[in-house]
Order: C-alpha cells, then sequence, then structure tokens
C-alpha cells in the first residue's frame, strides 16, 4: 500500500498522536457503516473523540492493513485491529483520498469468531 495519507494514519494510530490521527482528515470528512447506519457520522473532531476513547478502553489495540487496492483516490483495504476491548476485528474500509486528506471512509468491520464458533443461524459447518 503506498498512500501516503493512509500510511500516515497507520502510523499516528500506532503511536496514539491523536494530533496526528485528526490532521489525517479534511473538515468535510463522512464516515459510514452500511450495515450499521447508526454508527455514521461526520467531521474529523468526532474522528478524535472516538479514537481517543478507544485508546483509553483499548490501550494495547494495534492497527494494521493486511492487503489494499488503491483506484483512482479511493484506498480499499482489508484492515486488522488486534486487542480491540478484548476482541479482533477484522474487515474492509474503503477510504476516499483527495488534496491530501480523507475524506469518506465506508466501514465493513466485524469481530473475529472464535475458530470453533457457531454460524450464525445455523449449525457449524464441517470443514474438510
Amino acid at each position: 500500500m503506498s498512500n501516503p495519507v493512509v500510511q500516515r494514519l497507520i502510523g499516528a494510530l500506532n503511536s496514539r498522536d491523536l494530533d496526528a490521527v485528526t490532521a489525517c482528515f479534511g473538515p468535510d470528512f463522512v464516515s459510514e457503516w452500511p450495515a450499521h447506519p447508526g454508527r455514521d457520522f461526520q467531521g474529523p473532531e468526532q474522528v478524535r473523540r472516538n479514537w481517543q476513547m478507544i485508546f483509553t478502553t483499548s490501550p494495547d489495540i494495534v492497527i494494521a492493513m493486511t492487503n489494499a487496492v488503491e483506484v483512482g483516490d479511493e484506498v480499499w483495504g482489508e484492515w486488522h485491529y488486534t486487542r480491540a476491548a478484548g476482541q479482533d476485528l477484522r474487515g474492509v474500509i474503503v477510504v476516499t483520498v483527495r488534496d491530501g486528506l480523507i475524506r469518506r471512509s465506508r466501514f465493513y468491520m466485524e469481530p473475529v469468531d472464535a475458530a470453533d464458533a457457531p454460524v450464525a443461524g445455523g449449525p457449524r459447518l464441517a470443514r474438510d
């Protein structure tokens, strides 16, 4: 992944530098959660408040982007949050970068199930 803004964001998150995190986002930033629309918000100050809370409740959190594809001004990345409030999260975040700032993100993050967790809505499927 070569997008410098997203690289700077990951470094700021892992350094717990709230000023540097906030500086990655444009004043018109919009965060969307298509599967959880009640989590949508706007503005870099809300990003700051959210991460301040996350750093307080998850002081050992580690953020990584394990794969990414860049198309125009979008970075489609597979993200992994380790030790986020006692759990791991994985998923895709689509980040839109314009003029050197993050303008939009679409989150598709979910907690990682234990290897022996049952499948939602039905019995666990057998593996070969």
